[in-house]
């Protein structure tokens, strides 16, 4: 078991960001001139979308007083206590082909979806 799923396994939280999407995000991190020493993704899920909820990624200076922060690689992870159980087990990637990029989650949570991707129904 790496460190980053061993932090993950004793927080109860599993959230995982597979290296391609770190290196993405962190680009972003850098391309909004902000700390890396402060700054993260924040992670969340919003009432919405086409089957109920919608993920969430913004790049923010640092986290929020009550986020849960969590570290990734190299990266720092704020998610909210609402969206945190809609987000444990799932999986971010970042995709590449020549239908475009993007973000993409792998939610065991959902129970159905659309053809859009970034939303779910739980």
């Amino acid at each position: 078991m790496s460190s980053t799923e061993q932090e993950t396994a004793e927080a109860g939280i599993a959230i995982v960001v597979t290296p391609k999407a770190v290196d993405e995000v962190l680009r972003f991190i850098d391309a909004e001139g902000v700390s890396a020493e402060t700054a993260g993704l924040r992670v969340s899920v919003l009432p919405g979308g086409c089957s109920g909820f919608k993920y969430s990624l913004n790049i923010e200076e640092r986290p929020l007083e009550d986020d849960i922060v969590l570290t990734r690689d190299r990266l720092r992870l704020f998610v909210d206590g609402f969206s945190l159980p809609y987000l444990n087990g799932v999986t971010i990637d970042y995709v590449s082909s020549m239908q475009g990029s993007g973000f993409t989650f792998s939610n065991p949570n959902a129970t159905g979806g659309c053809g859009c991707g970034s939303s779910f129904s739980a």
